[in-house]
């Protein structure tokens, strides 16, 4: 939303609080079977005030961490990693799928949602050691992902001091990750989302509608 002299004014101002965090509610269901994930987060994207809103809420989770850089994992990690990092007036780092960097880089396994055994890699160097970094990434649930990520940014001497996603599923590992890590997620513990998204299926998929999350026209 814009303010009377065109500025961009968050949506909190606008609306008051989000405790509902009603952007959760444009995700889509997966449509296209199991080697997919189950759900599509990137209906928040395409909206403008679920998008600002989004990263409103996770910049206020990440109020007052110092860090240097903000990674974020290929390749939706991408989008949410480089809006936070623009309002954190740091450098974004993308950490991405193997051989798709042109320079020289460190690799690490991982192990993704489905089981499968990917690598992703890293520029080298990256950064001095002793850099802050937060890593970003979509959603976080089994930590295969995440765990690779941290071990690639641990190797090059930097500091991780903060996970960022829409959403951080409950398990051991993920558990771990809050113990260790200012952890700032849309989806808030202890919520009626958190446990859906626990369950893996949302109960605003029985009224999903595409065209709920179109993008304004503005000046039509």
């Amino acid at each position: 939303m814009s303010n009377a002299e065109g500025g961009y004014v968050p949506a909190s101002q606008d609306k008051g609080p989000r405790d509902d965090r009603w952007y959760l509610s444009l995700m889509a269901p997966n449509t296209k079977g199991e080697k997919f994930a189950w759900l599509d987060p990137t209906s928040i994207y395409i909206n403008g005030a679920a998008f600002h809103d989004l990263v409103d809420d996770l910049i206020a989770d990440l109020s007052g961490l110092e860090a240097d850089v903000v990674a974020g994992l290929d390749a939706m990690g991408f989008v949410l990693g480089s809006a936070l990092a623009t309002r954190m007036g740091v450098g974004f780092l993308p950490i991405r799928k193997a051989g798709k960097l042109c320079v020289e880089t460190d690799a690490v396994g991982f192990s993704n949602y489905s089981g499968r055994t990917q690598q992703m890699e890293m520029r080298k160097p990256a950064f001095a050691p002793g850099t802050r970094v937060v890593l970003a990434d979509q959603w976080v649930e089994t930590g295969g992902t995440m765990a690779g990520a941290i071990e690639l940014v641990e190797r090059q001497g930097g500091a991780v001091v903060g996970l960022a996603a829409i959403a951080i599923e409950e398990n051991a590992t993920t558990a771990a990750y809050r113990e260790r890590y200012r952890c700032a997620a849309a989806v808030q513990p202890g919520s009626q989302w958190q446990m859906e998204c626990n369950a893996q299926t949302l109960e605003s998929f029985k009224i999903y509608r595409p065209e709920a999350a179109f993008p304004a026209r503005h000046g039509r």
